[in-house]
Protein backbone atom coordinates (compact mmCIF):
# COMPACT_ATOMS: atom_id res chain seq x y z
CA UNK A 1 0.00 0.00 0.00
CA UNK A 2 2.81 2.37 0.93
CA UNK A 3 4.58 1.61 -2.32
CA UNK A 4 1.40 2.43 -4.26
CA UNK A 5 1.06 5.72 -2.36
CA UNK A 6 4.64 6.64 -3.19
CA UNK A 7 4.13 5.88 -6.87
CA UNK A 8 0.96 7.97 -6.97
CA UNK A 9 2.76 10.96 -5.45
CA UNK A 10 5.62 10.59 -7.90
CA UNK A 11 3.15 10.42 -10.78
CA UNK A 12 1.44 13.59 -9.53
CA UNK A 13 4.74 15.47 -9.52
CA UNK A 14 5.58 14.29 -13.04
CA UNK A 15 2.14 15.24 -14.37
CA UNK A 16 2.37 18.71 -12.87
CA UNK A 17 5.75 19.29 -14.45
CA UNK A 18 4.54 18.03 -17.82
CA UNK A 19 1.26 19.99 -17.91
CA UNK A 20 1.50 23.06 -20.19
CA UNK A 21 0.05 26.40 -19.17
CA UNK A 22 -3.16 27.57 -20.84
CA UNK A 23 -2.69 29.59 -24.00
CA UNK A 24 -2.77 33.27 -23.18
CA UNK A 25 -1.38 36.70 -23.99
CA UNK A 26 1.38 37.80 -21.64
CA UNK A 27 2.56 41.40 -21.30
CA UNK A 28 6.35 41.09 -21.10
CA UNK A 29 6.82 44.79 -20.37
CA UNK A 30 7.52 47.94 -22.38
CA UNK A 31 10.34 49.06 -24.63
CA UNK A 32 12.18 52.39 -24.36
CA UNK A 33 9.31 54.08 -26.26
CA UNK A 34 6.68 52.79 -23.83
CA UNK A 35 5.15 50.22 -26.17
CA UNK A 36 4.30 46.78 -24.84
CA UNK A 37 5.76 43.51 -26.06
CA UNK A 38 3.02 40.89 -25.78
CA UNK A 39 3.78 37.17 -25.98
CA UNK A 40 1.29 34.69 -27.41
CA UNK A 41 2.31 31.36 -25.88
CA UNK A 42 -0.09 29.52 -28.18
CA UNK A 43 1.60 30.49 -31.45
CA UNK A 44 4.97 31.29 -29.80
CA UNK A 45 5.11 34.80 -31.23
CA UNK A 46 5.57 38.26 -29.73
CA UNK A 47 3.41 41.21 -30.77
CA UNK A 48 4.71 44.78 -30.74
CA UNK A 49 1.85 46.84 -29.36
CA UNK A 50 2.09 49.75 -31.77
CA UNK A 51 0.01 50.72 -34.79
CA UNK A 52 2.06 52.12 -37.64
CA UNK A 53 0.40 54.87 -39.68
CA UNK A 54 -1.42 53.87 -42.86
CA UNK A 55 0.60 53.09 -45.96
CA UNK A 56 0.76 50.76 -48.91
CA UNK A 57 1.86 47.15 -48.55
CA UNK A 58 5.47 47.74 -49.63
CA UNK A 59 5.97 50.56 -47.12
CA UNK A 60 4.50 48.51 -44.26
CA UNK A 61 6.74 45.53 -45.07
CA UNK A 62 9.76 47.87 -45.11
CA UNK A 63 8.74 49.41 -41.76
CA UNK A 64 8.49 46.04 -40.04
CA UNK A 65 11.73 44.79 -41.60
CA UNK A 66 13.69 47.80 -40.31
CA UNK A 67 11.99 48.03 -36.91
CA UNK A 68 14.44 47.93 -33.99
CA UNK A 69 13.09 47.59 -30.46
CA UNK A 70 15.14 48.21 -27.31
CA UNK A 71 13.66 46.00 -24.58
CA UNK A 72 15.57 46.21 -21.31
CA UNK A 73 18.84 46.71 -23.16
CA UNK A 74 18.21 43.83 -25.54
CA UNK A 75 17.77 44.89 -29.15
CA UNK A 76 15.22 43.00 -31.23
CA UNK A 77 15.30 43.72 -34.97
CA UNK A 78 13.72 40.58 -36.44
CA UNK A 79 10.20 41.94 -36.81
CA UNK A 80 7.79 41.28 -39.66
CA UNK A 81 4.15 41.75 -40.61
CA UNK A 82 1.76 38.99 -39.49
CA UNK A 83 1.34 35.99 -41.78
CA UNK A 84 -1.77 34.64 -43.51
CA UNK A 85 -2.30 31.21 -45.05
CA UNK A 86 -2.33 31.92 -48.77
CA UNK A 87 -4.79 30.21 -51.10
CA UNK A 88 -7.26 30.76 -53.94
CA UNK A 89 -10.15 33.14 -53.31
CA UNK A 90 -12.82 31.10 -51.51
CA UNK A 91 -15.34 33.08 -49.45
CA UNK A 92 -17.15 31.72 -46.40
CA UNK A 93 -18.35 32.29 -42.85
CA UNK A 94 -17.42 29.07 -41.07
CA UNK A 95 -13.68 29.73 -40.76
CA UNK A 96 -12.58 27.00 -43.18
CA UNK A 97 -12.12 29.24 -46.24
CA UNK A 98 -9.39 31.66 -47.27
CA UNK A 99 -11.64 34.73 -47.43
CA UNK A 100 -14.39 35.93 -45.11
CA UNK A 101 -15.11 35.67 -41.40
CA UNK A 102 -14.19 33.52 -38.36
CA UNK A 103 -10.85 32.55 -39.91
CA UNK A 104 -8.25 31.78 -37.26
CA UNK A 105 -5.48 30.29 -39.39
CA UNK A 106 -3.89 33.72 -39.91
CA UNK A 107 -1.93 35.28 -37.05
CA UNK A 108 -4.22 38.31 -36.88
CA UNK A 109 -7.33 36.15 -37.12
CA UNK A 110 -6.01 34.01 -34.27
CA UNK A 111 -5.38 37.15 -32.22
CA UNK A 112 -8.80 38.68 -32.94
CA UNK A 113 -10.93 35.58 -32.40
CA UNK A 114 -9.00 33.05 -30.31
CA UNK A 115 -6.84 35.15 -28.02
CA UNK A 116 -8.96 38.28 -27.55
CA UNK A 117 -12.36 36.59 -27.90
CA UNK A 118 -13.95 39.02 -30.33
CA UNK A 119 -16.81 38.32 -32.75
CA UNK A 120 -16.94 39.13 -36.43
CA UNK A 121 -19.84 40.85 -38.16
CA UNK A 122 -21.20 37.38 -39.06
CA UNK A 123 -21.36 34.12 -37.15
CA UNK A 124 -20.23 30.81 -38.63
CA UNK A 125 -23.68 30.29 -40.21
CA UNK A 126 -23.60 33.64 -42.00
CA UNK A 127 -26.01 35.41 -39.66
CA UNK A 128 -25.37 39.09 -39.03
CA UNK A 129 -24.35 39.97 -35.47
CA UNK A 130 -22.78 42.75 -33.45
CA UNK A 131 -19.06 42.31 -34.01
CA UNK A 132 -15.81 44.21 -34.05
CA UNK A 133 -12.86 44.89 -31.81
CA UNK A 134 -14.67 45.15 -28.47
CA UNK A 135 -11.97 43.31 -26.48
CA UNK A 136 -8.33 44.32 -26.65
CA UNK A 137 -6.94 42.43 -23.65
CA UNK A 138 -3.48 43.69 -22.65
CA UNK A 139 -3.08 45.67 -25.88
CA UNK A 140 -3.08 49.46 -25.59
CA UNK A 141 -2.61 50.47 -29.22
CA UNK A 142 -4.61 47.93 -31.20
CA UNK A 143 -7.37 49.69 -33.10
CA UNK A 144 -10.45 48.92 -35.22
CA UNK A 145 -8.41 49.37 -38.37
CA UNK A 146 -7.50 47.33 -41.41
CA UNK A 147 -3.94 45.95 -41.10
CA UNK A 148 -1.72 44.58 -43.81
CA UNK A 149 -0.46 41.01 -43.62
CA UNK A 150 3.04 40.29 -44.85
CA UNK A 151 1.72 37.47 -47.06
CA UNK A 152 1.24 38.04 -50.76
CA UNK A 153 -1.72 36.47 -52.53
CA UNK A 154 0.37 34.30 -54.86
CA UNK A 155 -2.21 31.52 -55.14
CA UNK A 156 -4.16 33.64 -57.62
CA UNK A 157 -2.86 34.85 -60.96
CA UNK A 158 -2.69 38.53 -60.00
CA UNK A 159 0.65 39.05 -58.21
CA UNK A 160 -0.21 42.64 -57.22
CA UNK A 161 -2.35 41.41 -54.31
CA UNK A 162 -1.59 40.84 -50.63
CA UNK A 163 -3.72 39.82 -47.65
CA UNK A 164 -5.15 42.08 -44.99
CA UNK A 165 -7.24 41.63 -41.83
CA UNK A 166 -9.95 43.99 -40.64
CA UNK A 167 -10.16 44.42 -36.87
CA UNK A 168 -13.30 46.47 -37.47
CA UNK A 169 -15.22 43.59 -39.05
CA UNK A 170 -13.26 40.44 -38.20
CA UNK A 171 -12.69 39.64 -41.86
CA UNK A 172 -9.75 38.93 -44.13
CA UNK A 173 -9.39 39.53 -47.85
CA UNK A 174 -6.73 40.05 -50.49
CA UNK A 175 -6.39 43.50 -52.01
CA UNK A 176 -4.07 45.48 -54.27
CA UNK A 177 -0.78 46.36 -52.58
CA UNK A 178 -1.38 50.04 -53.33
CA UNK A 179 -4.12 50.19 -50.68
CA UNK A 180 -3.40 52.28 -47.60
CA UNK A 181 -3.74 50.10 -44.51
CA UNK A 182 -2.07 50.11 -41.11
CA UNK A 183 0.93 48.13 -39.89
CA UNK A 184 1.30 45.78 -36.91
CA UNK A 185 4.62 44.06 -36.18
CA UNK A 186 5.25 40.61 -34.77
CA UNK A 187 8.27 38.35 -34.31
CA UNK A 188 8.70 34.63 -33.79
CA UNK A 189 9.50 33.45 -30.26
CA UNK A 190 9.51 35.09 -26.84
CA UNK A 191 11.52 38.06 -25.57
CA UNK A 192 11.66 36.86 -21.97
CA UNK A 193 13.61 34.18 -20.13
CA UNK A 194 12.10 30.78 -19.28
CA UNK A 195 8.43 31.27 -18.27
CA UNK A 196 7.55 31.31 -14.57
CA UNK A 197 5.30 28.38 -13.54
CA UNK A 198 1.70 29.22 -12.73
CA UNK A 199 0.89 29.48 -8.97
CA UNK A 200 -1.43 26.46 -9.12
CA UNK A 201 1.32 24.42 -10.74
CA UNK A 202 3.77 25.37 -8.00
CA UNK A 203 1.28 24.40 -5.26
CA UNK A 204 0.51 21.01 -6.78
CA UNK A 205 4.17 20.28 -7.33
CA UNK A 206 4.91 21.25 -3.73
CA UNK A 207 2.21 18.92 -2.43
CA UNK A 208 3.54 16.04 -4.48
CA UNK A 209 7.17 16.56 -3.44
CA UNK A 210 6.20 17.09 0.21
CA UNK A 211 4.26 13.85 0.23
CA UNK A 212 7.23 12.03 -1.23
CA UNK A 213 9.47 13.56 1.44
CA UNK A 214 7.17 12.52 4.31
CA UNK A 215 6.93 9.00 2.96
CA UNK A 216 10.71 8.79 2.66
CA UNK A 217 11.21 10.00 6.24
CA UNK A 218 8.75 7.43 7.60
CA UNK A 219 10.53 4.65 5.77
CA UNK A 220 13.86 5.67 7.30
CA UNK A 221 12.38 5.74 10.84
CA UNK A 222 11.02 2.22 10.48
CA UNK A 223 14.25 0.64 9.31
Amino acid sequence: MKRILFLLMAALAVCVLATPAHATLINRGTDTLGNRLIYDDDLDITWYDYTHSAGNWTSQVAWADTLSVDFGGDIFNDWRLPTTVDGPYVFGYDGTTTVGYNITTSEMGHLFYTELGNDGDYDTSGNSQAGGLTKTGVFQHLNSYVYWSGTENLADTNTDLAWYFSFRHGSQYPNYKTGNYYGLAVRSGDVAAAPVPEPATIVLLGIGLAGMGVYGARRRRHR
